[in-house]
């Protein structure tokens, strides 16, 4: 029988010494473990046949993953029976909420008439017609996730220009294809001179080789664009960039930032490449493209597209996507745009992403912001609450962050005991709180977030000196 959370206890009230956070973790640890025996069990069972006893590494977080039973609305219930609201939102694919009427609906009656064909079907057509007036780009395909989206546009790049190198900005993850697993979360010893960062890889196994293609430059810098650009000349590719960096907490663009570096990239005959995979639908109907105007040569989406159904999409001007059409470039996928995931696309972009429902959302950002500043100015913090539509998070550090190597300095500690707190208190939230942002869905009320702003203030009286 599933149980709602209570209310997470925080034994300790200050920080102190640096121990201080450590022990206030370890309560918060304990607690966790105790609400979730069966999560226990289950992990102890995967690991037989599930290599690392998940389905992902990033299900995979301290002290334990947790085991999900269902959803349904704004709710997710593990395994355990704990009723938790759910903030975690997928990695931000969720911003329908869970089990919607439109998208159960559409779900169902395409499953009874057919999943795959490995042919197209009319919903598609459709589709790419919405997405060519959101993202005031013409032309578009379909994938099966952001990284193939990503690593598509990579090569669509390539085959173009003819020219090998891209350049890609510092702590931003492009999915996990080698053209773009380099300096993605890079430890400080390993960034190199900010001028010249070092290209660091972002995982085992990327061959030097790939990595060497990859020119790295800091977030917010448009002279170092220039520079790198100057510097390889006539050999560059395209630009890949989230619009909004998404990996490091949020960190918006300065003003000017993106029509500054497309007009540069532009200037070398080279490309482009949004990453709206977290921002397309998040941030507003047409992403941060259609919110600023500046539109690049191509889009990537993925996550909140589909409304929990795994789907990609990239879309591009003619001069791009042509190469596909005339067959320069072959692009292929059994599974790209399969029925079911264009009918839940379809049923997502047209009853759940709406004027209305984005109104919701903001409405809820508006409250959530609010109740988050007010408490942070009662205890005197230097924190700041960033937000880009239905995203979220709050950096704990002085300054605003406006690049990676700024996010470097933020204490982690704070961001796990965060989601620690909110977690023993009710509110799901990604893991690597440092990291990750919060999502709303349009099922979220506003007493939901009211109770993430409770839990919050808890975190922060635990943390008062």
């Amino acid at each position: 029988m599933a149980s709602s959370a209570t209310e997470s206890p925080v034994t300790s009230q200050s920080l102190g010494e640096l121990a201080g956070i450590d022990q206030l973790i370890a309560e918060q640890e304990k607690i966790f473990l105790q609400r979730q025996p069966r999560s226990t069990e289950l992990i102890a069972v995967a690991g037989e046949h599930l290599a690392g006893g998940a389905t992902s590494n990033w299900q995979i977080a301290e002290p334990q993953a947790v085991w999900m039973s269902h959803g349904s609305g704004s709710k997710v219930y593990d395994v355990d029976g704990n009723e938790y609201v759910d903030m975690h939102g997928g990695y931000g694919a969720s911003i329908a909420g869970h089990a919607h009427p439109a998208i159960v609906a559409a779900v169902e009656g395409r499953v009874r008439r057919g999943t795959h064909f490995a042919q197209p079907t009319e919903d598609a057509i459709w589709i790419a017609g919405e997405l060519a007036s959101r993202f005031d780009l013409p032309l578009w395909r379909f994938a099966n996730s952001g990284t193939e989206a990503t690593m598509d546009a990579v090569h669509l790049a390539r085959a173009l220009t003819g020219r090998d190198l891209i350049i890609k900005v510092e702590g931003c993850y492009h999915g996990h294809h080698d053209s773009v697993q380099v300096s993605v979360l890079p430890d400080a010893d390993e960034v190199g001179p900010r001028d010249h960062p070092t290209p660091v890889p972002g995982n085992t196994g990327i061959p030097s080789a790939i990595r060497d293609l990859v020119v790295v430059v800091p977030f917010n810098d448009v002279a170092a664009v220039a520079r790198a650009l100057a510097e390889h000349r006539g050999r560059v590719a395209a630009m890949i960039l989230e619009p909004v960096m998404m990996n490091a907490g949020i960190i918006p663009p300065d003003d000017g930032y993106l029509s500054s570096i497309r007009e540069l990239v532009h200037a070398d005959d080279a490309l482009l490449i949004y990453d709206e995979v977290k921002t397309g639908f998040t941030t507003g109907p047409g992403g941060i493209t259609g919110r600023t105007g500046v539109v690049p040569d191509m889009v990537c989406l993925a996550k909140a597209l589909g409304g929990g159904i795994a789907v990609a999409a990239i879309g591009g001007t003619h001069a791009v996507m042509s190469a596909i059409a005339d067959g320069r470039y072959e692009r292929v996928g059994t599974l790209n745009g399969n029925p079911l995931a264009m009918a839940a696309t379809r049923a997502t972009l047209s009853e759940v992403l709406t004027e209305d429902n984005y109104a919701h959302l903001d409405m809820l950002s508006v409250r959530l912001s609010e109740s988050l500043q007010a408490v942070i100015a009662e205890h005197g913090f230097d924190w700041h609450v960033v937000t880009a539509g239905a995203k979220g998070c709050v950096t704990f550090r002085r300054e605003r962050v406006r690049e990676f190597r700024d996010f470097l300095e933020v204490d982690a500690r704070l961001g796990h005991l965060h989601w620690l707190i909110q977690h023993n208190g009710g509110v799901f939230l990604p893991p690597w709180g440092k990291v990750e942002q919060w999502l709303l869905s349009v099922q979220h009320s506003p007493g939901e977030v009211d109770r993430f702003a409770r839990n919050f203030a808890r975190f922060a009286q635990a943390v008062s000196p």
